[in-house]
């Protein structure tokens, strides 16, 4: 009978799932059951969907740059990060990787997120950037996608969080990211015609390519974007 594969004969490309419109908590409790019950064979997943809307905290966060929730519920979460906000018309990709398989580093799998936006936004003539101190991608100063992490077992999950076509009226409820007066912006401001669920797939098979590129150059990125 043939042993276990190695970890090395495991197929490296992730699988991408569209979870369509769900809610948040069942979704985090979904990802962190994933991954603790992995194992050096289990295949990547990537997960794309929209949430119902929620506002989250990250695990250091202050509560007080939650300003005003009104009837949106607050989740206090494992993830890095402040707070923001998901909703319908955001499209939310979770990157379910083992790191130490692929070969990255936590900033490897930021970058590749935020690459993966930059480049994609670049087909639409849309010029997006990175910023040193806060992670995410922004379009003339005004944040499209933020990046949340979390590494366990050696395991990503969370991941980033593309305004498409929302409304983005519960930003002002809080100070998106700790950041008070920062302002937000969406994919539908240069795009007419932006889809979550068009442009899921899309996306996601970016963010393929680009972890793909980070694992072939075989060395950790010293925070270039």
């Amino acid at each position: 009978m043939a042993g276990a594969p190695e970890a090395a004969e495991v197929v490296t490309t992730p699988v991408l799932k569209w979870l369509g419109r769900v809610h948040y908590e069942p979704t985090w409790r979904a990802m962190q059951r994933f991954t603790e019950q992995r194992d050096p064979w289990t295949r990547d997943e990537i997960w794309l969907l929209e949430h119902e809307p929620v506002f989250t905290l990250g695990m250091n966060a202050d509560r007080s740059h939650v300003l005003s929730p009104g009837d949106i519920p607050v989740v206090q979460i494992d993830r890095g990060g402040e707070v923001t906000y998901h909703g319908p018309g955001q499209l939310v990709v979770y990157a379910l990787i083992d790191v130490r398989r692929a070969g990255l580093g936590v900033r490897d799998l930021v970058t590749a997120l935020e690459r993966s936006v930059i480049s994609y936004l670049a087909r639409y003539d849309v010029a997006a950037q990175t910023q040193p101190s806060a992670p995410g991608v922004y379009v003339c100063g005004r944040k499209i996608a933020s990046v949340g992490l979390r590494i366990r077992r050696n395991g990503s999950y969370h991941g980033l969080a593309f305004n498409v076509r929302m409304n983005l009226e519960p930003f002002q409820r809080i100070n998106p990211c700790g950041r008070a007066g920062l302002e937000m912006t969406q994919f539908s401001d240069f795009h007419r015609d932006a889809d979550v669920a068009h442009l899921a797939p899309e996306l996601g098979a970016v963010f393929v390519s680009t972890l793909s590129q980070l694992r072939q150059s075989g060395c950790e990125t010293k925070g270039q974007n």
